[in-house]
């Protein structure tokens, strides 16, 4: 009897301690490919706020969509891609080694691999919005909707396009990636990506001329069912 007494005595205490302990989480709802860092530098761009961070005494830098972050924060993440001698035209600095990381979270990361108290996180799968938008076809262009409709006809050729600018990543890889919408899609396709060395912003309306290229990888995880390459702004 004395000793199932001093066995509930002791549950008890250890389930107080946990209730009073606002960073606890259950061991079973962590997620076990977690990795905690801390921030030891931090480098913000336009597009990407770069982490120089330490990880069980391994000091290196990572990359997440830009966000608000501080020095000495201890941040956790999980999904990354490493990239080799990466060139930030935006910081003019080559990494010789980078993660680009997926999500970061202030919490330890549960389970199924979702962030709690998630300071960025990119959303995966999710059907594109329609936006209400309405633009001219461009002389001699055509839409986003025929070229997704009859991608294998444009493949490695050259199209014209006007859309509007719905938003940039720029310095990944050496190029800027800049996305158009023109108002039409092919099913819920109705965003188009093109690769280019010109600069661009979110909101006007511009034409791209470019080479259509299908199932393209860049590798580090990049893979594109369908990029406009190489595209140049047309007057």
């Amino acid at each position: 009897m004395k000793t199932i007494y001093i066995v509930l005595i002791s549950v008890f205490l250890f389930t107080s301690c946990n209730k009073n302990n606002k960073e606890y989480v259950p061991m079973q709802n962590e997620n076990p490919t977690a990795h905690k860092v801390k921030v030891n530098e931090v480098l913000q761009t336009g597009s990407y706020t770069y982490l120089n961070v330490t990880e069980n005494q391994d000091e290196f830098w990572m990359a997440v969509g830009r966000t608000d972050v501080n020095e000495g924060e201890e941040l956790y993440y999980d999904n990354a891609t490493e990239m080799k001698d990466f060139r930030s035209k935006d910081l003019d600095r080559t990494f010789d080694r980078i993660l680009f990381v997926d999500a970061i979270s202030s919490g330890p990361i549960i389970s199924k691999f979702q962030p709690k108290d998630s300071l960025y996180h990119k959303k995966k799968h999710k059907e594109e919005v329609i936006e209400d938008i309405q633009v001219d076809v461009a002389p001699g262009g055509i839409t986003i909707a025929e070229l997704y409709k009859n991608r294998k006809k444009y493949e490695n050729t050259k199209v014209i396009i006007r859309g509007k600018v719905v938003k940039t990543n720029n310095g990944i890889m050496d190029r800027n990636w800049v996305h158009l919408k023109d108002g039409t899609s092919d099913g819920n396709k109705s965003d188009l990506t093109f690769t280019t060395q010109e600069l661009v912003e979110v909101g006007p309306i511009v034409t791209f001329e470019g080479v259509v290229t299908l199932d393209k990888d860049y590798g580090a995880g990049y893979i594109y069912p369908l990029v406009v390459e190489n595209a140049t702004l047309k007057k």
